[in-house]
């Protein structure tokens, strides 16, 4: 299976299933002599572990992650650093029932269609559960970026009809709220709008927005790798994942050139803009400014609703669903979609310093 790499310079592929014995993520290009332990990766594992609140899967994973290579006496050595996390309880006997039928709005169909073959136990490969992986890279990325003043920051912006104010921001409610939302009045709107639809047997959606603070300017490239490009790339790569935009978004499309352009000026001997409709990102290029992404989030496609669908012996049938599932996968992606955003950060600001010819002086010169 081809596709299971990311990154240039900083570089992961991720292995494993949801129901194989472990999953884990090699990672390259990891300069040597970062301070790093498990300690550092394993808060981010907790933000994406299953099993907490009626909003998340029953499974119950600790995601306790083990570092296999890559570091000595407790600092990045410059090779592959290895990373796994042993899977403790899957019930693959869930998934027997239904292991010739193709769930609706999972990957099972385009599997067979592939491969002639599937794990249909929690969906393999394509399970989301692969995306601890990304979390695991991910921890370590934002860690490189910590030393250069970058920071990514990842929240729930709104849970099906249910938004944050921004007014009522506070940074420290995202990982301490079961919605991992900024704003503790709308968390507690969305989680009565969550238990209606976990009652009724459905799930729900969201968006997911990512502020990328202290980013220097001119990191990505013009044409084919812009950064924006890259961004997108690693967000849709997510499971889920079914719209993605920047600043603006979309609604640049009803603008007009005089409002939708960010006004330059100087302040303090610094390029600066007056307003941010950018996003952050020009001619697929950093600007200097806060980069700005909002991911759109499709609901949990494994409900308890009778479904109609067709099986391996193009049977039309119906199906019902059963074990554990997540009536909304937003709060547990936030971290994915951060991790995703730093890995790929981490890559361009590597890729970038060949781009100018007094980067490489500085760094040789005698």
């Amino acid at each position: 299976m081809a596709g299971s790499s990311f990154g240039n310079i900083f570089r992961i592929t991720t292995w494993g299933e949801s129901h194989g014995k472990a999953l884990g993520v090699v990672i390259d290009g990891v300069p040597a002599g970062l301070t790093l332990s498990e300690a550092d990766i394993q808060p981010y594992m907790d933000r994406r572990a299953p099993g907490k609140g009626s909003i998340s899967t029953p499974r119950k994973e600790a995601d306790e992650v083990e570092i296999l290579s890559g570091i000595f006496e407790g600092k990045t050595t410059g090779c592959p650093i290895s990373i796994m996390v042993r899977n403790t309880s899957q019930h693959s006997s869930d998934y027997a029932a239904i292991k010739d039928i193709y769930r609706p709005g999972h990957a099972d169909f385009c599997f067979d269609a592939k491969f002639g073959f599937r794990d249909y136990r929690g969906g393999g490969r394509s399970s989301g559960r692969e995306t601890l992986c990304r979390v695991a890279a991910g921890a370590v990325a934002a860690k490189i970026l910590k030393e250069l003043g970058i920071e990514v920051c990842s929240y729930t912006r709104s849970i099906g009809p249910v938004s944050i104010d921004p007014a009522h921001f506070d940074k420290t409610l995202i990982t301490s709220l079961p919605t991992c939302m900024p704003d503790k009045a709308a968390n507690d709107k969305a989680l009565e709008y969550l238990e209606s639809v976990r009652s009724d047997g459905d799930s729900a959606g969201g968006v997911i927005e990512t502020v990328i603070t202290g980013m220097p300017a001119g990191i990505g490239d013009p044409v084919f790798d812009k950064l924006s490009a890259d961004l997108a790339k690693a967000v849709m790569s997510i499971g889920a994942m079914k719209a993605i935009e920047f600043g603006d978004g979309i609604s640049v499309s009803e603008s007009n050139g005089s409002k939708n352009n960010d006004a330059f000026r100087m302040d303090n001997g610094k390029v600066l803009k007056a307003t941010n409709h950018s996003g952050g990102l020009l001619g697929g290029m950093s600007d200097g400014s806060d980069i700005i992404i909002r991911s759109y989030v499709k609901p949990t496609p494994s409900i308890y609703k009778t479904q109609e669908t067709v099986n391996k012996n193009n049977e039309n049938v119906e199906i019902n669903i059963e074990g554990r599932h997540d009536p909304i996968i937003v709060p547990r992606a936030v971290v994915v979609v951060e991790s995703m955003c730093a890995i790929t950060i981490a890559d361009a600001l590597m890729t970038n310093m060949s781009a100018k010819i007094d980067s490489l002086k500085t760094f040789y010169k005698p």
